[in-house]
């Protein structure tokens, strides 16, 4: 398996403050991959509210629906990860896991198991041994330090080939708050929150319900509007954590989502939720360009967004893009088969800034010179105008490599 970093890797990491409330530690248990972290410990002060966005998936991992449980809860001490395995369709012996797993992390940071909270992501179908990290997590808890956030990124990565971090420090009244997001995820990516782990965590009083607000409207142009590969995960969580340490230093505490004070972090919180999205992207196993694709003209925003998918998921269209091929009529393929509301002689077809398809034909002004250097980019953009009215979308993905199937051929072997 290629261990080469993505060429669309970020050129330079953020630097990534401490956020007052939040220790970090990680360690090797050797649960899959040998030489590297693969168990990540948050630790949240007393009071830390916390907010969730989960898979949709029917087949949801253990972890997953210990997360939902606790949910309800409002309140987290203690996250732990693991990498290697997803603890998913593991049955009875998932559940057990996740309760041992539970127990041990409130005994080491002094809570209850309804303040822990847990993910997984690796092979799915394996029965995870709690008792190969369990006896890790005292130290864990131990030896947290606030400023480990790139190597929080990095125990949590499977086929990522790089760690995925962003920042922000806003106002909330006259005080700086900051937020910062890590995320995983290369593939099994697709919205519905996609083997996609992401957890961000702030320094901000927020009341949870706020919080889980913030998060559920966030996650729709962001997390849920990117697809590597068309499979939605068995694991995918976002976890949004506020320590309220800024209130100490005079941040208001935010217990209405109406609060005009919350503007300035709403906007950051989407940007960094943004950001991690397009990096989960941009490592898309195999990948070689990031893809954009834009529905204009639809009869409703969700239609254009089903269009977009359409497009955005057609193995054909990626595989184009990866060949550097502008063949429009793969993406007259995936409008045609969406199955929303369309007509075929009002639609018009860009690649960039080159208009193809106009009025359910070619062109007569497409030149296949320009259009063929443009797809040579590492950022190609394709819009498609269905003609029929005022609903638009955007999503984004990734080209299909042969990559790819090297990757998935031999992930368990």
């Amino acid at each position: 398996m290629s261990t080469a970093i993505s060429p669309l890797a970020p050129k330079k990491y953020p630097k990534m403050p401490a956020i007052e409330g939040v220790r970090i530690a990680t360690a090797e248990a050797g649960i899959k991959y040998k030489g590297r972290t693969d168990l990540l410990a948050m630790v949240f002060d007393a009071g830390t509210a916390v907010a969730g966005v989960f898979t949709r998936s029917k087949c949801p991992s253990a972890p997953v629906d210990f997360c939902r449980d606790n949910l309800a809860g409002g309140k987290a001490r203690i996250l732990v990860v693991n990498s290697g395995n997803a603890n998913a369709f593991t049955g009875k012996k998932g559940r057990e896991s996740t309760t041992l797993t539970g127990k041990a992390a409130a005994t080491a940071a002094g809570c209850t198991p309804g303040e822990v909270f847990q993910a997984s992501t690796g092979v799915i179908g394996e029965p995870l041994d709690s008792g190969r990290f369990s006896h890790l997590l005292a130290g864990l808890v131990k030896d947290g330090k606030p400023d480990l956030w790139t190597e929080a990124a990095k125990a949590i990565m499977t086929t990522d080939t790089y760690p995925k971090v962003a920042t922000a420090t806003v106002k909330l009244g006259d005080t700086d708050v900051t937020i910062n997001g890590i995320a995983k995820g290369a593939g099994m990516i697709a919205p519905d929150m996609a083997t996609m782990l992401s957890f961000v965590a702030t320094d901000a009083p927020i009341a949870a319900p706020v919080l889980q607000a913030l998060l559920s409207k966030g996650v729709a142009p962001t997390f849920n509007a990117v697809t590597v590969d068309s499979d939605t995960s068995t694991s995918d969580t976002l976890l949004l954590f506020a320590t309220g340490a800024a209130a100490k230093r005079g941040a208001p505490a935010i217990t209405d989502i109406r609060d005009a004070r919350l503007g300035q972090f709403k906007r950051a919180l989407n940007k960094i939720l943004k950001n991690l999205a397009l990096q989960v992207v941009r490592d898309g196993e195999g990948a070689r360009k990031q893809v954009e694709v834009t529905v204009t003209g639809a009869k409703s925003a969700r239609s254009a967004k089903r269009i977009a998918l359409s497009i955005a998921n057609s193995p054909l269209v990626k595989t184009a893009v990866a060949g550097e091929d502008a063949n429009w009529g793969r993406v007259v393929m995936a409008v045609g088969k969406a199955g929303e509301p369309a007509d075929r002689d009002l639609l018009s077809i860009w690649f960039g800034d080159n208009r193809l398809a106009h009025n359910g034909e070619r062109d007569p002004d497409y030149s296949e010179e320009a259009t063929s250097a443009y797809m040579k980019r590492d950022e190609v953009r394709i819009r498609a105008d269905i003609g029929i009215g005022r609903g638009k979308a955007t999503v984004w993905t990734c080209d299909l490599t042969k990559e790819y199937v090297a990757i998935n051929g031999d992930y368990r072997s």
